[in-house]
Order: C-alpha cells, then structure tokens, then sequence
C-alpha cells in the first residue's frame, strides 16, 4: 500500500506513531528529494488483487521500518498537521478527486488523517466492491474529525460533490445517492465521510431486498461469547429452513448476520425479519429482546430487526467507524467468529494484516447465494 501523502508514513508506523514524514516535494529536485530520503505516492493500485495489495503493505512497513522514529504521541493534536517543509499541506488530486487539507486529523486518538483514510479505502477497495457499488448510501459525515460534531446523512445535499457519485431521485423527490468506484468513495473522504451505511437493495431497484441484516446488539454487561453465541443462534434457526447466512464484526460492540436473498418486496422482508426476532425472544425472554428500549436491554441482547425496510440502512462491509480507535467493520467466517475478541478489533491501522494473510474473501460466495424466503410460519416451533 502506498505511503500517506500527508506523513509519508506507513500504515504501521502511524499505529505505533513512529516515523519521520518524507513528502516528495514537487518543488525539489530529484536528488534533493532522494537526499531527504522522500518517497513518491502511488496510487494507481486497482490492478492488485486484494491479497497483493495487503502484502504490499507489509512489505512497505518493513522497507522503511529503518527510519528514525519520532516520538511516540499519546494523542495526536486537533489541530491540522504541518508537512515537512513547514509549511500547510496543498490540496492534491488522486485520481478525480481534489483532496484539500489531506493532514486533517480524523481520529485524534490514533492520528489517522485525511489521506490515511483515502489510503485506507484503496487498500481495501476490491474487497469492499461488491457491498457497497449500487447500494443507496447513508453517510456519517464528520468534517473536523471525531473531536467534531458529526451528522448523519440520506441524501444528496451542502458538502458533497455529486461528480463522481451516481444519484438518482426517488418518488418523494429526494436525491439518493450511491458510489460505482473507488474515485466515488474517495470523494465521500474528501466530504469527511467517516461512516458508509447502505441498504439491503441496489439503487435500481430500490422497492426489492436482497440481503437481510440481523444486528446482534449487546446491552450492557453482555459478553463477548453471549454475543457470539446469538449469531450462531440466528445462524442456525435460519439454516433449519435451508437459508445460508454471513457474519460481519460491526465496528462497534455487536455483529451482524447477514441473508442474501433472491429479492423480496419490504413488507414480506420485514414480516420475515420481526417473525426471527420475536421467535427468539419467545424462545428465550432472559437472552434476547427485540425492542429497542434502553431499559428492557440490560444483560439482554437486542436482535434488531429494524434495519429491514425501505429506507432502513447498516454499516456496510469495511466501512470504517466514526469512534476511538478508527475500527472498521469486518466480514469474517463463521468458523474463525469463535476465535474473535470483539467487534471493533480491526481498524485503519491493522486490517491490512489481515487482509494479506487471508487465502480467500470470507464472503466470496455472498452473490452466489440465491435462496427464497420461507412463509414466517416456518419460524414457529
């Protein structure tokens, strides 16, 4: 993966907050450039293979793992940094998008900036495709970062760049809005998206489903194992009526199961979704509830089911998360959940590991997948 254009930093020496900042500068000579031991960014790497470019990674950290490192911060000032001339960060360009202030901290407590998230994406980019391509989007947007105020975002409107975003107007009139490349997620950086929710159906048809969300939500004091164990709970009751189902790290404190489905209009998926909620909060009071009221969920977990209707969104998969840490939500398998720790134990700064030691995309078959809703009767035991 390339160098941050902002720090002239790898991946890992931003997570251990190392590492001197070597920008090539335009205005330099060659030799001078080499001198001061600056690196060109490169940024043409949709050629890669998903498992390449994580390696690359790797292998980056370990090229420059030889250059003195800086001291090491407890948290990165709010306050724009400097590149290494001294002077403020140019605007630059990736592709078609205009990237202005790319030293803009995002996530003050690990220093993750602007262009450490565009960095981020394109690592990420053919594992993130097929998710999020054609999806109507939702969008946290947080401009001054996670010291900032954030807000969260359905539409079209201020602050977003519709060039290299498809949109399209509903009935109702509104704008909605989705990416068909990485220039489209990186203008979304640009607008200090640091969420990227989508809809379980493509913005062509936008009145048909096609893949469920099941949102594991602990209460408090629930355990990581009891959260695994709802999942597998879902997993199975769905795979008695013959439906496969995926699971993703959220990000945050929960999971999702995740059903593709071969299309179904809202009012049968949503019917569907609330009959395994209230199936599994019949089953098991003391585990499970499916309301959301704060206070019938303590030492409970909340199966919501709610995400499943027309305009109802989740996170979607390697999206990063707007909170400490810089984690991102991660799709895994269903053998390797029992060895996970928590759902926010990926992030920015550590995902490419992963991602270079993986043989095969846990959800390479998550298109494949063709499979009819069940009447919800089947649900009844």
């Amino acid at each position: 993966m390339p160098l941050s254009a902002a720090s002239g930093r790898s991946m890992a020496e931003i997570a251990a907050g190392k590492g001197k900042k070597r920008v090539w500068h335009s205005n330099r000579s060659t030799a001078a450039n080499v001198t001061a031991g600056a690196t060109r960014s490169k940024t043409n790497v949709r050629s890669k293979t998903p498992t390449k470019m994580a390696a690359a990674t790797a292998r980056t950290a370990t090229k420059t793992s030889s250059a003195k490192p800086g001291p090491r911060a407890k948290e990165v000032p709010a306050k724009r940094r400097v590149s290494s001339s001294g002077g403020k960060a140019k605007a630059w360009k990736d592709g078609d998008v205009r990237f202005t202030h790319p030293d803009r901290v995002y996530w003050v407590d690990v220093g993750v900036t602007k262009q450490d998230l565009a960095d981020y994406y394109r690592m990420a980019w053919e594992w993130m495709a097929p998710h999020v391509v054609d999806r109507p989007l939702a969008l946290v947007r947080c401009p001054d970062g996670t010291k900032g105020q954030c807000f969260f975002q359905k539409h079209a409107s201020a602050g977003l760049t519709e060039q290299n975003l498809r949109t399209l107007t509903d009935s109702k009139g509104r704008q909605i809005i989705a990416v068909e490349d990485l220039d489209g997620l990186l203008s979304l950086v640009q607008a200090g998206v640091l969420e990227v929710h989508v809809r379980g159906s493509l913005i062509d048809h936008l009145d048909t489903c096609d893949r469920i969300v099941f949102d594991i939500d602990p209460g408090e004091d629930v355990g990581w194992a009891d959260i695994v164990a709802a999942a597998r709970d879902v997993r199975e009751r769905l795979a008695a009526i013959d439906l496969e189902t995926f699971v993703k790290l959220t990000g945050g404190k929960g999971l999702h199961v995740v059903l593709p489905i071969d299309g179904a209009d809202w009012d049968t998926t949503k019917t569907f979704a609330q009959a395994v909620a209230f199936a599994m909060t019949s089953d098991e009071p003391e585990r499970y509830v499916a309301k959301m009221t704060k206070s019938l969920r303590k030492g409970r977990i909340f199966i919501d089911y709610l995400r499943n209707s027309l305009e109802q969104t989740s996170v979607a998969a390697y999206s990063t998360r707007a909170r400490a840490g810089a984690p991102v939500s991660v799709p895994v398998t269903w053998d390797e959940l029992g060895r996970t720790r928590a759902g926010n134990q990926y992030t920015v700064l550590n995902l490419a590991k992963r991602l270079g030691s993986l043989k095969q995309d846990p959800w390479k078959d998550i298109a494949k997948v063709k499979q009819r809703l069940p009447d919800a009767s089947a649900l009844r035991k």
